[in-house]
């Protein structure tokens, strides 16, 4: 178990502090084609992955209305995880282009351009999913901001 000051380490520059969300950006690329450009490098990768239609409004609302229950080990309430997404889908241009047992796949059409932006959507990605840093490739939030500069596509995995 890491001490509180190992904690604190891989939270830097924030520790305990929120620093709120960040500012939603102008998009470089039009989300549904973004998407698709997406989907096909996710199926390239994933040869085995399903279709699966959900009737929803926006593919936020599809991981309710579905049942998805990918974050369950972390929270249990679906609502509030499609609520995010949403948000992420108007700052960002994002679009649910996967979902697995404990996996999301979003593609993103605006996505940081900068380290301080970064850092903020990495912080955003940790309260969603701290598994993403934890237990991720890259274990702090400046690493994890780095690799989100540019990035079209945000993954998630819950343990």
């Amino acid at each position: 178990m890491l001490t509180a000051e190992e904690r604190s380490a891989v939270t830097a520059p924030f520790g305990r502090t929120w620093p709120g969300t960040a500012p939603g950006r102008a998009l470089r690329a039009d989300p549904d084609a973004m998407a698709g450009q997406y989907a096909r490098a996710f199926l390239a990768r994933n040869p085995h992955a399903r279709l699966g239609l959900v009737s929803a409004p926006r593919g936020a609302d599809a991981l309710t209305s579905c049942g998805w229950e990918g974050p369950v080990n972390y929270g249990n309430d679906t609502a509030m995880f499609s609520a995010v997404v949403r948000d992420w889908e108007e700052r960002f241009g994002a679009r649910v282009v996967g979902l697995g047992f404990s996996t999301l796949h979003l593609s993103v059409a605006a996505p940081p351009n900068g380290l301080d932006e970064a850092l903020t959507v990495a912080a955003e990605h940790f309260a969603f999913c701290p598994d993403t840093i934890w237990q991720g490739a890259r274990p702090t939030l400046a690493a994890h901001a780095e690799h989100l500069i540019d990035l079209n596509c945000w993954e998630f995995w819950w343990d």
